[in-house]
């Protein structure tokens, strides 16, 4: 089995060996290998394999000058190494360096002979193989370029745990260390720079976007990255398209006709140079230009790409570029390359034939380089330029520095710089592994690796725990996904005035370690956009919304697409392209434009606005009047008519009134807490004193007028205190249901913000309800008893007592009141106020009008009737007038008896009244003529009926006679009508009560 194994790598070993000629690497002896893999050329030549014969190696064609310079970056800080003191001291580093070429298959087959070597180390074959020149193990790989390659590569070296430090491969997936385990890297991964990307996007207001992506893993796993991030900034795709350098042109071309139809002017792309390429060049034969161009770092500064003939199209180019590293001596190195001098470089004389386009005589090229394609990273990848049939020789006296190749671009060293931190991040482990102390060691027991019998394993284990300084006094050392953590320079493509050349112009970067919201940093003064334009290009479904503003969706269409619509009242937007629109706060508005919010209108029924001041002039006419009619009362109070009235219940009903005109104006102004619990109570209050005075007053002269003989016992029922006690005890009602609608559900002042929108009525929010009503409705229950007895006393001596007025002044109470209920609940705002002060004043001016402008109107224009004469003359009459209405009712009952028994018709015996029958018109009972003489000697009434006339005679004295005057005139009235002795005994008795 061991005999087996060994024929089977020595065989593998040897297929390898021979495919890779002294020409085809660099090669050089040391205690310790480190194997590269680099880009030599862009790609294969295409072969058909029949396999009639044995297959053989492809061909590599067209050379890579960057992939040659990053090889000479790796062999500069290998022989920086070797030379330095401190650094693996008394130890040499060889190496070992293949050409990819680009592919999957060629790096696999330069990796088979690491591996290979390796293999043979481990089964320790030297007593079986007779081998006179040993090379000792590959204990780590530099590479390789492309993701897709070192995806590849790492999967066959994490078999044998030999680590792999890649300077250009950035694909996300290989972070993944269950699947790559010894991998590790010295750029950093595509996840931070898709979200960089997203960041641009988002930074530039774009939201309408296309992705191309290569179909590899380094294209695709970037842009699924981009896409997660754009989803979380609202960033619509308008296509996703795939392309490789091997597509064939139908596929081109179909993805060329989704860029030239697509509305989205902004092209994300994740790719590498040779990928792009043959899209660019067909973009450029159809002339599509007007697009912005967003570049991974794999073709950012591509020389595949940055071509000036291609400048017109992709001359919006904003990308990615990794920050350029400082190495001291690099560029002499670069310079110092010679075929005759780099014996250990095979590369070097391809090099020098294709960069000065001859050839040497040992290796002439006699075919011009033909055409292939190469996966570029950061730098770009440039081409051979030989384009002729034949060659002349070389001379070898050529100068490096007269011919311009990408070779010689070391302005921004990025790749290479990659390449070089590499190798030292490996001559660092190797040196840890050197100066590691038994017992403080990464293995067993703390033990340490020996250095002249390391293993790879082994220097994959101190690679994982490295931590250095580089020489631009930079930490180095790899996370746990074995990663290096850098930032992005920006960069924008601009058109050189000098030779015409495209550039690359720093316009910002991008730090990692920043925090959310404040990695990216653009100088938009920078930015030429076409090469030549200031304004930054519009790339979004939509037009941007203006403020006032929102996006609408359109059914059927990206969250991008959308149409703008204006704000709802009382929303805003202050911003352009807003997504949805703001609520206005509680207490504010939207203007006009919907921009902002103003503060909302608050209305209530104001001092100073027209309809509070006509209120506010009524009222205080009110008060004006009654206090008048109060001084007129108050100056003339010892006046008949004032006495007839019951004065003092009078000086308490217009006080009464004085209160409910001075209740309206409780319900003007801006409403507070404390006038809200004032204006009901004291409205209701007022007018409960007011409708009980009159109740009180109305119903004592009913009672008195009613009795059958007034007598001492009705004098003190009806006494002025037991007066005051009613009106106290029906006023103690309503100051009860005050305070307990006060105590339970107190009113308070309301922003009602719900009847308009745009305005706030300061309104009282009564509380209950119910109060309220029971508030109102006892009022009314009063005022109906009132109406009730005023309407019962209303053909009481008019000079006497007023109830016709009160009947009418109920009326208005009443009619006043009842509309008052449905006015008040189909008004809002202010309106509410408004309507219960119109019913305040419309009430109490009826009440005033009603009860006691015709008494001011006698007092002061009609003096003559206000005498006590007056007064007992009306009283008198209609005195008279019951009994005479009783007589004849007798008379005629008993003049009907008689007829019935046959008798005559005659005056009643019993009676000192003459009647005689006529058939006369009756006629109205004359006032009493001659007041001034019938003040002397009493005056006489002749009464007329439908059935006969009747007169009457009565005595007056003046009041300042005797009590037995006043004896004797009741005797002769008693004995002038003695039929109608009851109803005249009433009326004559309530004098005294005057």
């Amino acid at each position: 089995m061991t005999s087996y194994s060994c024929c089977l790598i020595l065989l593998l070993f040897t297929w390898n060996t021979s495919a890779y000629g002294p020409n085809q690497r660099a090669q050089k002896k040391g205690d310790i290998i480190l194997g590269g893999l680099f880009p030599i050329h862009f790609g294969v030549a295409a072969k058909d394999q029949d396999l009639k014969s044995r297959p053989e190696s492809v061909e590599c064609i067209r050379y890579n000058f960057r992939g040659f310079r990053w090889l000479q970056a790796m062999i500069f800080a290998i022989e920086e190494i070797n030379s330095s003191p401190t650094l693996l001291p008394n130890m040499t580093l060889g190496y070992r360096i293949f050409d990819t070429c680009n592919t999957v298959s060629k790096a696999l087959e330069a990796t088979l002979s690491f591996v290979a070597q390796n293999k043979i180390d481990s089964l320790n074959l030297d007593e079986f193989c007779n081998c006179s020149e040993h090379i000792p193990s590959t204990i780590a790989v530099v590479g390789a370029t492309g993701s897709g390659i070192s995806t590849a590569v790492a999967n066959l070296l994490g078999l044998f745990y030999i680590p792999q430090v890649s300077y250009a491969s950035s694909s996300r997936l290989l972070s993944n260390k269950n699947q790559f385990k010894s991998f590790l890297r010295t750029i950093p991964n595509d996840e931070h720079q898709a979200t960089a990307m997203a960041d641009i996007i988002e930074y530039f207001r774009w939201n309408w976007v296309g992705t191309i992506a290569a179909d590899d893993d380094y294209g695709r796993p970037g842009i699924e990255k981009f896409r997660e991030e754009a989803e979380e900034r609202d960033i619509c795709i308008d296509f996703s398209e795939l392309i490789s350098q091997y597509s064939d042109e139908e596929e081109i071309q179909q993805v060329v006709e989704v860029i030239q139809n697509s509305t989205a002017r902004v092209i994300v792309v994740f790719s590498s140079g040779p990928d792009l390429e043959p899209l660019i060049k067909e973009i450029v034969r159809r002339n599509i230009t007007g697009k912005i161009w967003l570049a991974s770092e794999a073709w950012a500064s591509s020389s595949l790409i940055a071509m000036p003939e291609f400048f017109r199209v992709i001359g919006s180019t904003i990308g990615f570029a990794l920050k350029a590293g400082q190495i001291p001596g690099f560029r002499e190195f670069l310079q110092k390359v010679h075929p005759k001098k780099s014996t250990n470089n095979g590369f070097a004389k391809e090099f020098w034939e294709e960069t000065f386009n001859c050839y040497l005589p040992d290796g002439s090229k006699n075919s011009p380089p033909s055409t292939s394609f190469h996966k570029g990273h950061e730098e770009g990848l440039g081409a051979g330029n030989g384009t002729s049939a034949f060659r002349p020789p070389c001379t070898g006296d050529e100068n490096i520095t007269s011919v311009e190749t990408p070779y010689m671009d070391y302005t921004h060293l990025r790749i290479s710089y990659n390449v070089y931190l590499a190798v030292y991040s490996i001559a660092h482990a190797l040196q840890d592994i050197y100066t590691c102390t038994p017992g403080k060691g990464l293995f067993t027991n703390g033990s340490c690796a020996d250095i002249k019998k390391v293993e790879a394993w082994q220097v994959l284990k101190h690679l994982r725990h490295l931590n250095f300084t580089n020489n631009m006094g930079e930490q180095v050392d790899f996370d746990e996904f074995g990663d290096l953590v850098g930032n992005y320079s920006i960069i924008n493509w601009h058109l050189s005035p000098e030779d015409g050349s495209v550039v690359f112009e720093e316009v910002g970067h991008y730090n990692v370690y920043a925090k959310k919201g404040e990695r990216l940093f653009i100088n938009e003064n920078k930015i030429l956009w076409g090469g030549f334009s200031k304004e930054v290009p519009f790339s979004n479904c939509s037009r941007d919304c203006l403020p006032g503003t929102r996006k609408g969706i359109i059914e059927g269409e990206p969250t991008c697409c959308f149409e703008c619509v204006d704000c709802p009242d009382g929303e805003y937007s202050d911003e352009t392209d807003a997504s949805a629109c703001d609520k206005c706060p509680e207490d504010y508005w939207s203007n006009e434009n919907h921009t902002s919010c103003i503060p909302k209108q608050i209305e209530f029924l104001a001092w100073t606005e027209p309809f509070g001041i006509a209120l506010t002039l009524f009222a205080v006419l009110g008060i004006f009047l009654t206090s008048f009619v109060l001084g007129v009362f108050t100056k003339f109070r010892n006046t008949p008519i004032v006495k007839a009235t019951n004065r003092e219940l009078s000086y308490l009903l217009l006080f009464s009134l004085l209160c409910c005109f001075s209740s309206s104006l409780f319900f003007i102004g801006e409403p507070q807490n404390w006038t809200c619990r004032l204006r009901q109570p004291a409205f209701g209050i007022s007018f409960v004193l007011c409708i009980s005075c009159i109740l009180v007053k109305t119903n004592r002269v009913l009672l008195v007028f009613e009795a059958k003989i007034p007598t001492s016992l009705h004098r003190k029922w009806w006494g002025l205190n037991l007066q005051f006690l009613l009106v106290f005890l029906c006023t103690f009602v309503q100051i009860v249901i005050c305070v307990i609608w006060l105590y339970t559900a107190p009113p308070s002042s309301y922003r009602n913000h719900e009847l308009e929108d745009e305005i706030i009525f300061i309104t009282c929010h009564e509380g209950s309800l119910m109060a309220l009503g029971f508030l109102i409705g006892y009022t009314c229950l009063l005022a109906a008893i009132c109406f009730f007895f005023a309407f019962k006393s209303r053909k009481l001596p008019e000079n006497f007592n007023e109830a016709k007025f009160i009947t009418f002044s109920m009326l208005i109470f009443f009619i006043v009141w009842i509309s008052f209920i449905p006015a008040y609940a189909s008004t809002y705002g202010k309106f509410v106020s408004a309507v219960e002060v119109i019913a305040i004043l419309a009430a109490s001016f009826g009440l005033l009008a009603c009860i006691f402008f015709n008494k001011v109107y006698i007092i002061l224009f009609k003096p003559s009737r206000n005498t006590i004469e007056e007064v007992r003359c009306s009283t008198a009459a209609h005195a008279f007038k019951v009994a005479a209405r009783a007589t004849l009712r007798r008379s005629n009952v008993s003049r009907k008896r008689s007829n019935s028994l046959g008798g005559s018709t005659g005056s009643t015996p019993s009676s000192s009244i003459s009647s005689k029958s006529n058939h006369e018109d009756p006629f109205p009972l004359p006032a009493c003529a001659e007041r001034q003489r019938q003040q002397q000697r009493g005056c006489k009434q002749k009464v007329s009926f439908g059935s006969g006339t009747v007169t009457l005679s009565l005595s007056f004295e003046e009041p300042q006679k005797n009590a037995m005057a006043n004896r004797n005139a009741k005797r002769r009235n008693s004995l002038e009508a003695q039929n109608s002795d009851d109803s005249l005994m009433r009326h004559r008795a309530l004098l005294p009560l005057q």
